[in-house]
């Protein structure tokens, strides 16, 4: 089992630090994992791709993420550039930091085959509980939650790892803010082959139209 991630994001945003809060999680759950930003200077709000490879075996592959599995956008205005769908396929979860919800955000997506789209509001989220427009704690926890790939009482660990003792638990209440919104969720939204948009619940129960 090799599962990737490409993480899109704007310089500033925390692309890298979210890539590592993953790895890290995977790690705890006794996954092999490797994290690394794209080659490249960052420059504040210059677009940045970070990535992450979890796998049940040793990660002997060191290149960029061309074909992801899981595609995560820390700022939902890079849903304009053509390179953030680079790689994409049938199957694969596309998670948006946004105000919008799924559905709204589904017109990007129509020319690829049964993508799942989650959206969050993650910004808001870190302002609500941080005080600060950070997103990436509350996207760990929603990709959690949209994926089952990592576990919430790893994501604990890791943000007991990453982050300062005073800043530990405001960061831990964020991330399950998050994938308690996830998974509250009843409706999916699958971009289908024939570019018809399918909902489906929970139970991948078809239910529209």
């Amino acid at each position: 089992m090799l599962k990737e991630i490409r993480i899109h994001g704007r310089g500033g945003q925390g692309a890298v630090t979210l890539a590592e809060l993953i790895a890290v999680t995977a790690f705890f759950d006794g996954k092999k994992v490797q994290a690394f930003p794209s080659f490249g200077v960052e420059r504040r709000g210059a677009p940045v791709e970070s990535y992450v490879r979890i796998s049940d075996k040793k990660v002997l592959r060191y290149d960029q993420i061309l074909n992801p599995d899981f595609l995560i956008i820390l700022d939902e205005t890079l849903l304009k550039e053509n390179f953030v769908f680079k790689g994409l396929d049938k199957g694969d979860i596309v998670l948006i930091n946004s105000k919008k919800t799924a559905e709204e955000e589904r017109g990007y997506f129509k020319t690829y085959p049964d993508i799942t789209v989650y959206t969050l509001d993650a910004t808001s989220l870190g302002l609500e509980v941080l005080g600060k427009p950070i997103a990436n704690t509350a996207m760990v926890g929603a990709f959690s939650a949209t994926t089952g790939l990592i576990s919430f009482e790893s994501i604990k660990k890791a943000i007991g790892e990453k982050f300062d003792q005073d800043l530990v638990e405001k960061n831990i209440l964020l991330a399950k803010k998050a994938f308690d919104f996830i998974g509250s969720k009843s409706k999916n939204v699958i971009v289908s082959e024939g570019r018809e948009v399918v909902l489906y619940n929970q139970e991948n129960i078809r239910i529209s139209p």
